[in-house]
């Protein structure tokens, strides 16, 4: 029987990083809207209770019954959870007189209590809140304090209850992963048993059943969560498997051949069409980018069904879907606030049943699952990539001519971060080394790529756009290309990526001096939001 931590999710953008962290700690999770607690699951061992944009005392703010779990199972309130289980318990709970933001310092722990085992005296945590805890309720005892917040740990003397109003999830807090591995292991008894390698084995185990005899179809896309799916599904089911993958003349340069060479050396069988033409035609003068997104998608299904179709025995689509796209899918109230293209995006008349082999999955895990299935790590490590590829990174209408001249300037750009090495420590190795880049350290520091630092990257060609320029002597009248690279954990927010002056200096003269019609090369430093990280 799998073991299980449930996270009651009350709207906080760190949600999904507080699942990844538990996960981090070979233990399953789920996140559930905050009303959402499964009653009677005998698999749940422990609840966290997240953070929140709302004040306990908002008119508006999710409440939960805390008697479903307190006093059956060991809770974690971080954040608001924390000042949830406070004010619900007979605490004080009031407005900050400032808002209680940044970096700060436990200058006050108590070591023997097991939630901080192994912690160092003054260990930096992140606060994030605008209210503060003023009393705790009867029957607890303050367990950590920093300079300017008295309650900011705090644990029941009678039942399995703790509360932290900073956010380990974070890697802000340098001892974060401890403090849940405190929680999760030791207090709620996590076996650790959740890994790639038990899921790669139960999930074929489990798709050997489900399918049996049948013929799966699955669309690939050349990105690594349709890649790990149909590398899955093979080891499972075989020659049964049969995937299609599109090439609607807007990939990245030759990506469409290399990707088939990959797919023909994992021993999938792969069928490959070239539909530019007909992309190219139906994109003929469209500018508006929904417009462009709405024909690509519809154009897609099209061919797609059409070589479908011609499988007249298959009975499952396979789909690529991860936890978070389902996750993002719905809000708290579970109610759809975001659609995913390959959440539940079967067509009718296609009569097939839906088969989702990584819908439990955090991306890096869709990743650590590819190196179990022994991928190949250039296909692991691949930046996600829009659906509708570089048509959203072209300003204006979609040509063949502009798509060939942008693929130019993006493989210079791509080539060279995968090129440029960098030497990362502290919190920023561990947040690489976090999103599972395979990377060794030494004296306290790795060595990566920009490539592998980033979590995308791209170049966008500003065709609506001309500047001059001078070039042998002679005046030019030529467009801009963009330059765009993000980290992030999750797409959800996104800040732009310092990169080297050095490296930009040499991608954007190469560039320059390579690809004609392109005069100028800029960088884009906006992050998410209030910009998106596509341009379109």
């Amino acid at each position: 029987m799998q073991q299980k931590i449930i996270i009651l999710d009350f709207g906080s953008q760190t949600t999904q990083l507080i699942g990844r962290r538990v996960r981090e700690l070979d233990t399953f999770c789920e996140i559930l809207p905050y009303n959402k607690f499964p009653k009677d699951d005998p698999t749940v061992i422990g609840v966290i209770l997240s953070g929140s944009p709302y004040s306990v005392h908002d008119p508006e703010a999710f409440k939960v019954d805390l008697s479903q779990f307190v006093g059956r199972l060991p809770v974690l309130g971080i954040c608001y959870g924390a000042q949830f289980i406070s004010h619900t318990l007979g605490g004080k709970v009031e407005k900050a007189d400032s808002r209680e933001y940044g970096r700060a310092h436990l200058e006050s722990i108590n070591l023997s209590n097991p939630l901080f085992k192994g912690f160092e005296k003054g260990s930096q945590v992140w606060m994030s809140h605008g209210d503060t805890i003023t009393a705790i309720p009867d029957d607890f005892e303050v367990i950590g304090s920093t300079a300017d917040v008295a309650n900011a740990a705090f644990a029941s003397t009678k039942q399995p209850v703790w509360a932290v109003q900073f956010h380990p999830e974070v890697f802000h807090t340098v001892q974060g992963t401890q403090l849940l591995k405190n929680f999760v292991v030791d207090i709620c008894g996590s076996r650790q048993e959740w890994s790639a390698a038990s899921f790669v084995d139960s999930t074929v185990a489990e798709l050997k059943q489900q399918l049996g005899q049948d013929r799966v179809i699955l669309g690939l896309s050349g990105g690594v969560d349709s890649s790990v799916a149909a590398v899955l599904l093979n080891r499972a089911i075989g020659d049964r498997l049969t995937c299609i993958f599109v090439d609607h003349g807007m990939l990245r340069k030759n990506e469409f051949q290399q990707v088939m060479d990959d797919y023909k050396v994992l021993g999938l069988n792969v069928i490959g069409i070239d539909a530019s033409e007909k992309f190219f035609a139906d994109l003929a003068g469209v500018t508006e980018p929904e417009q462009k997104r709405k024909i690509i998608g519809r154009d897609f299904v099209e061919v797609f069904n059409a070589e479908a179709k011609k499988i007249t025995d298959a009975r499952w689509l396979a789909q690529g879907t991860i936890y978070p796209d389902r996750i993002e899918s719905l809000n708290i109230t579970g109610k759809v606030i975001k659609s995913h293209h390959n959440v539940g995006g079967l067509p009718k008349e296609m009569h097939l049943q839906l088969c989702e082999p990584l819908k439990w999955l955090f991306k890096d895990e869709v990743r650590r699952v590819g190196r179990q299935l022994g991928m190949p790590e250039h296909l692991i490590t691949r930046h996600p990539f829009p659906g509708p590829g570089l048509a959203v990174r072209i300003l204006g209408d979609i040509t063949p001519e502009k798509v060939r001249v942008l693929q130019e300037a993006d493989d210079i750009y791509i080539r060279g971060l995968r090129d440029y090495k960098v030497k990362l420590s502290g919190e920023e190795a561990r947040r690489v080394l976090a999103a599972g880049v395979p990377a060794a350290m030494q004296d306290g520091e790795i060595e990566v790529s920009l490539y592998d630092q980033i979590w995308q990257a791209g170049a966008v060609l500003l065709s609506t756009v001309r500047s001059v320029g001078v070039m042998g002597d002679e005046r030019t009248y030529e467009n801009p290309v963009a330059l765009r690279a993000v980290t992030s954990t999750d797409a959800m927010t996104a800040d732009w990526a310092h990169l080297p002056y050095d490296f930009m200096a040499k991608v954007s003269n190469e560039i320059i001096n390579k690809v004609r019609g392109v005069n100028r090369v800029c960088y884009d430093i906006s992050s998410k939001p209030p910009a998106t990280i596509e341009w379109e």
